[in-house]
């Protein structure tokens, strides 16, 4: 399983493209970035909050976002895409993620802001999400929407994954994929540190 060194987060930090092209970086979010993380979730629309947090929610309390911008905190972990706007970088996205030791299951949940929906952020992320789930040893990711999310049920289906019954509410759908261990095509550091771990302690383990 992969073990993050929190002195250096920036070493976890990938570069994707937009379907024009256009850099976009994911990196773990930092506490310096709780305003703009704020900023970011009021400036979706009403609807995108809405299916992102599963009900009505203008910003986030005060004590969700302490948890959103302290990475391993309650083992969950944030990662913010953003991208360079008039000579600024500027939060389009965000993901939330958490693995289940127990049962290697890796449970996230993902938001884009409207004005990038339709670039291919979504895909991006999400597949940026598989070999993170990868490198953290999960056999499973899974996550859970409302019905009425269209959106989100799209991206999933055509990211591969089955959907099944919310155990617990009839509101939601369940949506789940079997981790293909091999992710060394994604674009993604924490495979590669993962796999370079994986290495060190095989060489170790043989001497």
């Amino acid at each position: 399983m992969l073990r993050l060194g929190f002195d250096d987060l920036r070493q976890y930090s990938d570069v994707l493209r937009s379907r024009r092209g256009d850099a976009v970086t994911v990196r773990f979010v930092e506490p310096r970035d709780g305003e703009e993380l704020q900023n970011y979730f009021r400036s979706l629309s009403a609807r995108s909050r809405y299916n992102r947090f599963l009900g009505a929610m203008s910003e986030l309390p005060q004590g969700l976002l302490h948890r959103f911008t302290h990475v391993g905190d309650d083992e969950g972990f944030t990662v913010i895409a953003t991208m360079e706007v008039d000579g600024f970088e500027t939060i389009v996205g965000e993901a939330r993620y958490a693995l289940d030791a127990g049962t290697r299951r890796f449970e996230f949940g993902l938001s884009i802001d409207d004005r990038w929906q339709g670039f291919g952020l979504g895909s991006a992320l999400m597949k940026n999400l598989q070999c993170r789930a990868a490198a953290f040893g999960a056999e499973r990711m899974f996550g859970d929407t409302l019905r009425s999310n269209d959106i989100m049920i799209r991206l999933a289906r055509k990211s591969g994954f089955a959907f099944g019954n919310h155990p617990d509410d009839w509101k939601l759908v369940r949506f789940d994929k079997k981790i293909d261990v091999a992710q060394q095509a994604i674009a993604c550091a924490s495979w590669r540190i993962a796999a370079a771990s994986r290495e060190l302690q095989a060489a170790a383990l043989a001497n």
